[in-house]
């Protein structure tokens, strides 16, 4: 196990740095966000805070709703709201803005390939589910409606949210909501690190990288 720690970090960090980068090409891109995305830049565009420092502060509520909720960080939940959204303000900072749609599609595809990427990394390293998907497993948990269910209604009120307030709703929406789930379960087997055998395996994260992902899909 603990031969596995350098590389379980790596793809971690890796991973919640290139998730932050692929947000950062989808709003340059401007043809539509996911809903958590539609959901901060909407907020953002109303309050004197970046995309990414909401992006960190819609995080840490969303941590603060596991404590009824009895779930538990792992490193990977803090380091997700830690890491991610500086990232984001970054990658905007260095990245132009395109006009031409010839540039911008490609640029979408790009992103939504990037973060399926980036999830496949961070999950496979099992350090624990982000805030926001955390917060769907334990609403599953908890009332014992399905995954499927939890997770649809709470990202049609966040998209309904975020494009009440502004944010960026339209093909690059339906083609990450297509796409996304298939692409991370893609990646995730091609970057899975072999769970620890014997008791105490669990301790990390409950139960296997690839069940969490047919989880939160």
């Amino acid at each position: 196990m603990g031969r596995r720690l350098p590389r379980r970090l790596a793809q971690l960090y890796v991973g919640l740095v290139l998730y932050g980068v692929s947000m950062g090409l989808q709003l340059r891109a401007t043809l539509g966000l996911d809903p958590w995305d539609a959901f901060h830049q909407g907020v953002s565009e109303h309050i004197p805070l970046s995309i990414g420092t909401v992006t960190v502060v819609v995080g840490v509520a969303a941590l603060l709703l596991w404590i009824p909720l009895r779930q538990r960080p792992g490193l990977g939940t803090v380091s997700n709201v830690l890491v991610v959204g500086p990232v984001v303000d970054g990658t905007l900072w260095l990245t132009p803005e395109p006009e031409a749609l010839a540039v911008r599609i490609p640029l979408l595809l790009f992103a939504i390939v990037l973060c399926g990427v980036a999830t496949g990394l961070y999950i496979a390293a099992r350090f624990g589910p982000g805030p926001r998907d955390g917060l769907m497993t334990g609403l599953h948990r908890r009332t014992g409606w399905s995954i499927r269910l939890v997770r649809t209604g709470i990202e049609l009120a966040v998209l309904a949210t975020g494009f009440a307030l502004g944010g960026s709703v339209g093909v690059g929406t339906v083609l990450f909501a297509l796409t996304i789930g298939p692409l991370s379960q893609f990646f995730l087997r091609v970057f899975a690190v072999p769970a620890p055998a014997g008791p105490g395996s669990g301790i990390v994260a409950r139960g296997g990288a690839e069940a969490q992902v047919r989880d939160l899909i």
